[in-house]
């Protein structure tokens, strides 16, 4: 991660670049806090940023941002260097380019409140330490040149947009002439906007920073200036700015698409190609080409086979062009291989093995498969700000069109990310799904999550409220896939974080099932970055003896929670509030990058009885 003039200022990971600091996100740093720019100055060297190969994502991809799309690309990284790196080589300058913001520092001495271009902050960088990289107030008058930081208020709005707190504005009731000098005072030891006042010299006006949030927000706060910091430009907005504070949970969130790798072709070389196309084959245009390769020994998975072969498989890939399947359709795909584990093709990224069944729950389970490797790439198409996108991996439109650009031209490439891993695959009887589904009681507890679901989405301005209801089916299947995963995590080896999960659902009358029939699904499966995700301890615990074992603790474990009787008795929020039932962080509740719907839609009543609910159970008791 380099500043602005090739400054390196610290080090993220590239999940974080997923999931936390992307592109439009503001990281907080020990004397500093700085935002990720626009891909448009992300450095597309494929020798620094290798490009990934996963048609069925980039198709995807294509059909949200366009055609122009061309490939995923991996963050840039240094290359790994043995010995003690140099701080002034040009390769400890590659990274991921960042800028200061918010701009407007205080110093904590005098108080002085100022932006960093009026020339009064000085920026003192740190080679051998970069974390350590800050401003100091260079003519403080009551310190040596001490250490200032940003400021803890910006102001958003549901656009994407951000910018720099109005403090001119605030301080004088709206728009003033007066250019004094502004002064930040904290009173009271809790940090609390209501104990924070902003002064101004020249004219003595006073007014607390509490005045800028809620209500009194609404009369205070101008209307939003469109700023794209990240793309360093404006834009039209109609909508008014919300002030916000430095770290929010709300202040940014991925838009990110995922999908599962599956072997697309039977035949050994033309899934050598198509794993092999992104990065290599892609340049292949003519014979000579790919005998250079061949020589330079870039082509080393392709020892048995001579270029004739070669070249005719590049050019029945290149003639293949996109699937003739829906590109929106992420899981459909992957549920069809996972049900017919006999039929699947087998590469070097993935392999299948069903196992029998455990005898215990025969009656609902139709099949598991053991995917013994597993390769899951993910996509960053854009963000947003104050509220979420839809749900990770699922191809939905953000309301009203709010999803941010990452760069100020159509991208010919998005960031893209690969982890490698293992899984859990159970299906369910779709007979068994469709008798409980009809249930009386079922429907009814179907009602009230749908009256929840609207009012979520009707606080949240989505159109149509009703609309995208996951049904009680999802809700049964996700429920258990939390119940097994907070139960695996405790023997499997791996932490609750890298154990994620992905849930296949899909209401027999739907469109989508007239073409491929209903699912009714949960993977499991592990997403740790590096070889720790592929090492066996998931998959162990698929065999029959130990998933019979841990499905039925897992039962006993949801029907009593430390927050019961309160837990139990909780229904689906008609505030639209929450979106889930009997379920809380003492039983339920998953960390935010192992659950793809946001800890929504659960209830472990649909489970197993719990001490309010009987009526609702889809397990038998003798399990």
């Amino acid at each position: 991660m380099t500043q602005r003039r090739g400054v390196k200022v610290g080090e993220l990971r590239p999940s974080q670049i997923m999931y936390a600091y992307g592109v439009g996100a503001v990281m907080d740093l020990p004397y500093l806090s700085v935002m990720v720019m626009g891909t448009d100055e992300w450095p597309a060297d494929p020798g620094l940023a290798p490009r990934i190969s996963e048609d069925r994502l980039l198709f995807a991809v294509r059909s949200v941002l366009g055609r122009q799309v061309q490939y995923l690309m991996h963050p840039p990284a240094a290359p790994e260097s043995s010995g003690m790196p140099d701080p002034f080589s040009e390769e400890e300058r590659i990274g991921v380019p960042v800028v200061s913001f918010p701009r407007w520092m205080v110093c904590p001495e005098c108080r002085i409140l100022a932006p960093l271009g009026d020339g009064l902050f000085e920026r003192k960088d740190n080679y051998y330490h970069p974390e350590q990289t800050r401003y100091v107030h260079k003519n403080c008058p009551k310190a040596s040149s001490p250490v200032v930081f940003p400021t803890r208020f910006m102001v958003a709005c549901e656009n994407g947009h951000l910018d720099d707190f109005p403090w001119h504005d605030f301080v004088h009731g709206g728009t003033s002439h007066c250019k004094g000098s502004l002064r930040l005072y904290e009173f009271g030891p809790s940090g609390e906007a209501r104990d924070v006042y902003v002064r101004c010299d020249a004219c003595g006006m006073s007014r607390a920073l509490s005045l800028a949030f809620g209500r009194s927000g609404e009369l205070t706060m101008p209307q939003c200036r469109g700023r794209r910091p990240h793309l360093r430009d404006f834009e039209e907005c109609d909508l008014q700015a919300k002030a916000i504070l430095l770290g929010a949970s709300n202040l940014w969130f991925a838009d990110v698409l995922t999908t599962l790798a599956i072997p697309t072709h039977s035949a050994r070389l033309a899934q050598l190609v198509h794993d092999h196309w992104a990065q290599q084959l892609v340049h292949v245009t003519t014979r000579e080409i790919l005998h250079a390769f061949r020589q330079t020994g870039t082509l080393v998975p392709f020892g048995e086979y001579d270029d004739e072969e070669i070249w005719t498989a590049i050019q029945q890939r290149r003639e293949e062009g996109e699937f003739a399947t829906d590109p929106t359709d992420l899981k459909g795909p992957e549920w069809a291989v996972f049900t017919s584990p006999g039929t699947a093709a087998t590469s070097q990224d993935f392999r299948l093995r069903e196992v029998a069944v455990p005898i215990n729950f025969q009656d609902v389970i139709r099949r598991v498969v053991l995917a013994e490797r597993l390769r899951e790439v993910r996509a960053l198409i854009g963000f947003m700000r104050i509220d979420a996108p839809g749900e990770y991996g699922e191809m939905q439109q953000p309301a009203h069109g709010r999803r941010m650009s990452m760069s100020s031209q159509d991208p010919r490439w998005v960031p893209a990310t690969e982890v490698r891993g293992e899984g859990i695959f159970i299906q369910f009887r779709e007979s068994s799904i469709g008798r409980w589904c009809e249930y009386p009681a079922t429907m009814r507890r179907g009602e009230q999550f749908l009256e929840s679901h609207a009012r979520w989405r009707r606080a949240r301005r989505i159109d149509p409220p009703e609309g995208d209801f996951p049904g009680m089916r999802y809700v049964l299947l996700h429920s258990f896939a939390h119940a097994l995963m907070r139960r695996l995590c405790l023997e499997c080896g791996y932490n609750s974080a890298s154990i994620r999960e992905r849930i296949y659902s899909r209401e027999p009358g739907s469109t989508e099932a007239r073409l491929s029939g209903p699912m009714a699904g949960v993977l499991i499966y592990t997403a740790a970055p590096d070889s720790e995700g592929t090492l066996g301890g998931l998959v162990h615990l698929g065999e029959p003896e130990e998933l019979s074992r841990h499905i039925r603790l897992a039962l006993e474990d949801a029907m009593l929670c430390a927050s019961d009787p309160l837990c139990a008795e909780h229904d689906p929020s008609q505030q639209g509030v929450t979106l889930h039932a009997a379920a809380c962080h003492a039983c339920l509740l998953a960390p935010e990058t192992s659950c793809e719907r946001g800890n929504r839609y659960l209830d472990r009543s649909v489970l197993v009885p719990t001490v309010d609910r009987h009526d609702l159970t889809f397990f038998p008791a003798e399990s």
